[in-house]
C-alpha cells in the first residue's frame, strides 16, 4: 500500500473516530480540518471533504450543506467502524484508545 493510500485510510477512521466524540456525532468541515491537522493530517478543507464524500457513499456519514458550510453526522454503522466493532475496506481498523 502506498503512503497515500494509508494517509486516506487513516484519514476516514480519523473521521469516524472525531465524530464517535462529537455532540450527537455531529461536526463540520472545518472543525474537522482544523482537529485532523492537531492529530498530523496535514489535509486541506477540500481533501476532508472528498473523504467525508467518500464516507457518504458508503453509508457511513450524512451530510448537509449549509450554503457551503458541510455538516457531517456519522450513521450507526460510521459509529461501529470508529468504535472497531466492524471494519471497512477503505478504513483503517482503529487502534484501541487508552
Amino acid at each position: 500500500m502506498s503512503y497515500a493510500e494509508e494517509l486516506r485510510e487513516h484519514a476516514r477512521i480519523a473521521i469516524l473516530r472525531l465524530l464517535d466524540d462529537a455532540p450527537r456525532y455531529t461536526s463540520n468541515v472545518s472543525m474537522m480540518t482544523d482537529l485532523l491537522r492537531a492529530y498530523g493530517i496535514g489535509y486541506t478543507r477540500d481533501q476532508v471533504t472528498g473523504e467525508v464524500h467518500w464516507l457518504r457513499e458508503q453509508g457511513l456519514v450524512t451530510t448537509e450543506d449549509h450554503v457551503g458550510f458541510l455538516v457531517v453526522t456519522a450513521t450507526v454503522r460510521g459509529l461501529e467502524v470508529a468504535q472497531g466493532v466492524v471494519t471497512y475496506p477503505g478504513v483503517q481498523r482503529p487502534r484501541p484508545r487508552g
